[in-house]
């Protein structure tokens, strides 16, 4: 096996304290001029969210009450818009039980999905509702955050499938919008097949573009470089080369997997697209014997680490010395 000398994997930092405060004191101003002078005032003749949150990472939920104004609309539909770009989506009115007038709908985002082509940006979102040949556009408030639920699961991040970023925010006006972003560069491992024979790995590169891309395998000391396969548009495979990967003594060996390529990216493999809170249980891969060819056999335990890296960790078996 040859090997490179390159640079470990590095992350972005966060803002500092300063920009969290500044931010702070810019929503607690937008939230009381909201409640002081903006709802008073629009509260009777928009609709009022009840309910609005991306669960998923792509598909915005929306629960709303119409103004008595509106009546009961013959339908009514969800206008997505930035600029000159619209994106309809059909909404449900009804009659509550009170004799409110509500609003239901579920909006798909991402193209690749067959909903709404939405780009990195700020989306605002209105109600369209139809009676006869009239129509009216109606703002939805959105008078509260969406709040992170308790339990083993939370609210995805981020689209499981594109890796885009959509979460719901509010105008200073109090108007509902969606804010996307692109997908950060990252290196999401789709599948471990585990065999009595060795492992391979799939996994697929969002945000980004690799040219010629290799996968090392990283312990202390040690750098091992292996070929990948490429099985669909975006996403690899890479057989884990447990031939040379051993520990020379009865110390286990920890092996982190690392993606390259020829323009110096460097992405470590893990799993992040998902929404469970504890992904080191759930994710949990059993540890399995494994004799590689020519080899003594081999105690392997592929796992994910706190911040969802892959790892490797090997251990010769007691009777192999």
């Amino acid at each position: 096996m040859t090997s490179r000398t390159t640079g470990p994997a590095t992350t972005g930092g966060g803002a500092g304290a300063p920009r969290r405060r500044l931010r702070a004191r810019a929503v607690a101003l937008r939230t009381w001029l909201m409640s002081r002078l903006f709802v008073p005032l629009r509260k009777k003749r928009k609709a009022h969210l009840r309910y609005a949150a991306i669960l998923d990472g792509q598909t915005v939920n929306l629960h709303a009450v119409l103004p008595p104004s509106a009546g009961l609309p013959d339908r009514a539909e969800i206008v997505l818009r930035r600029g000159r770009r619209r994106h309809h989506s059909e909404a449900r009115v009804y009659e509550g039980p009170a004799g409110e007038i509500l609003a239901d709908a579920a909006v798909l985002l991402g193209a690749e999905l067959g909903g709404a082509p939405v780009e990195a940006g700020r989306w605002k979102l209105r109600l369209r509702v139809h009676s006869g040949r009239r129509s009216r556009s109606l703002a939805l408030l959105l008078l509260k955050p969406p709040v992170p639920y308790e339990g083993p699961t939370k609210p995805m991040a981020a689209s499981p499938v594109s890796g885009a970023r959509h979460r719901l925010g509010q105008s200073v006006t109090g108007n509902a919008r969606v804010v996307s972003a692109a997908a950060r560069p990252a290196v999401e491992v789709t599948k471990v097949h585990m065999t009595h024979a060795g492992i391979t790995v799939d996994f697929r590169v969002l945000g980004t573009r690799v040219d010629e891309p290799w996968v090392e395998f990283v312990a202390s000391k040690h750098r091992i470089e292996q070929t990948v396969g490429v099985i669909e548009p975006g996403g690899f495979r890479v057989d884990v080369p447990l031939d040379a990967m051993a520990p020379r003594r009865g110390r286990p060996q920890h092996w982190d997997v690392v993606l390259r390529d020829g323009s110096g990216q460097s992405m470590r493999l893990g799993r992040r697209l998902h929404d469970v809170r504890n992904p080191l249980r759930v994710f949990a891969m059993p540890s399995m014997a494994i004799t590689p060819q020519g080899h003594p056999p081999l105690i392997v335990h592929p796992r994910y680490t706190p911040a969802g890296n892959l790892r490797v960790t090997c251990t010769r078996m007691p009777e192999a010395g």
